[in-house]
């Protein structure tokens, strides 16, 4: 009996305790308590916080405008791409623009075009054997010119108007001494009655060749001198003093035509390939040129030293005037400016030397400070410098 009332006593604690837990939890819940928990279990996490609408609005405006620094950030790398691309194709077509005026490229692209009327003359295959030899490129064709050859080159294929060919302002007439002697004729006639119509029927058809600069005509078979052509136009037309050498110079200055007797066709086929190299180093030329007075140093020199009114500048040209002179550095001129400021008082130190002597050495003590390094102007600077000044020859070698 025992047994059993302890047991009974035990249930009535655990009714207790749960009748206790039971209150509790009822006025937990009357109490608006969410976080109350039993024993034994986890509490929840806490509820999250609504935003307002600002805040979203915020946050919306945030995200706006990092996607919008990304797409600036992208479209800034995208465009140093493309200039970076862009760059580097106008740099490579740079290249192949200078590769291509090169005289041994650009010479492919000439043309040598060869009336079909010089074909008659015998010697005309040693020009196309030579040229054939060079691998030189030639055309024979009818020229406006008879007996005439010209240049024409190919155009880039770069250019903007596409491939195609321009012609070059050269053209080569190659005469014989009866032509050559009947143009003279004519051209006397002009120039003693001043009949302009009968030299038009003559040098007429070298005044249609637009673009072209230079005519050279090319007289074969004229082992002649000026003497012994006079001579001969005077027996063939009636024992006039034809002054040939006067015929040429107004060809020269007034039609720009160039004369130029030679041997045979050997001396034509040297003719034309000097031209041909020449028109070939051309374009090179004129790109790689430094300046339009090519020989100025480079520099600023190369445009002058400026002096005002108040002679500012005078000390400046005073030095580039010594450092004209041979092996004379900047730095030895910048030296003897400063110890004679004019070309005045230099030469009045000269003249207050004692000796011939001691006026050649007079600038050999100077020092001069160049990269760090003490030296002295040197007897033999001071020397030439003492000769430009004060020489009187001016056929004098200052060295």
């Amino acid at each position: 009996m025992s047994a059993i009332w302890e047991i009974s006593d035990s249930d009535t604690e655990v009714d207790e305790e749960s009748k206790d837990y039971l209150q509790r939890d009822g006025s937990a819940k009357d109490s608006g308590d969410r976080n109350f928990s039993p024993p034994g279990h986890d509490r929840p996490s806490p509820a999250k916080k609504r935003r307002s609408k600002e805040e979203i609005e915020a946050d919306r405006e945030k995200a706006l405008q990092r996607r919008e620094a990304r797409e600036k950030k992208r479209a800034a790398k995208e465009r140093e791409k493309q200039e970076k691309r862009k760059e580097q194709q106008e740099r490579k077509e740079a290249a192949q623009h200078l590769n291509s005026l090169k005289p041994e490229n650009y010479l492919k692209r000439l043309t040598v075009c060869i009336d079909s009327a010089l074909l008659q003359q015998g010697g005309c295959d040693i020009l196309l054997g030579t040229l054939s030899s060079f691998e030189w490129r030639y055309s024979i064709q009818q020229q406006r010119l008879p007996n005439s050859i010209t240049w024409i080159r190919d155009l880039p294929q770069l250019a903007e108007d596409g491939a195609g060919t321009v012609a070059e302002d050269q053209l080569v007439q190659v005469l014989r001494p009866s032509e050559f002697l009947d143009m003279v004729t004519s051209v006397k006639k002009m120039m003693d009655n001043e009949e302009e119509p009968v030299v038009d029927s003559v040098l007429g058809p070298f005044l249609d060749l637009d673009g072209v600069k230079a005519i050279t005509l090319l007289v074969t078979e004229s082992q002649m001198d000026y003497r012994r052509l006079g001579e001969t136009i005077q027996s063939k037309y009636g024992g006039r003093n034809l002054d040939v050498e006067e015929v040429l110079v107004y060809l020269q200055l007034h039609k720009n035509i160039s004369v130029v007797f030679v041997n045979g066709w050997q001396d034509v086929t040297d003719h034309v390939c000097a031209v041909t190299k020449s028109l070939s180093k051309r374009p090179f030329k004129q790109l790689t040129e430094q300046s339009e007075l090519p020989f100025c140093v480079d520099g600023s020199w190369a445009s002058g030293v400026r002096v005002e009114k108040d002679g500012s500048g005078l000390k400046q040209v005073w030095s580039k005037q010594i450092q004209q002179l041979n092996r004379v550095s900047q730095a030895t001129a910048s030296c003897v400016t400063a110890a004679y400021p004019s070309p005045q008082l230099l030469l009045q130190a000269y003249k207050a030397s004692g000796s011939e002597e001691e006026r050649k050495k007079l600038l050999a003590d100077l020092a001069v400070k160049a990269e760090g390094k003490d030296r002295r102007v040197g007897p033999e600077i001071s020397t030439r410098v003492y000769r430009c000044l004060t020489a009187q020859n001016p056929e004098l070698v200052l060295d």
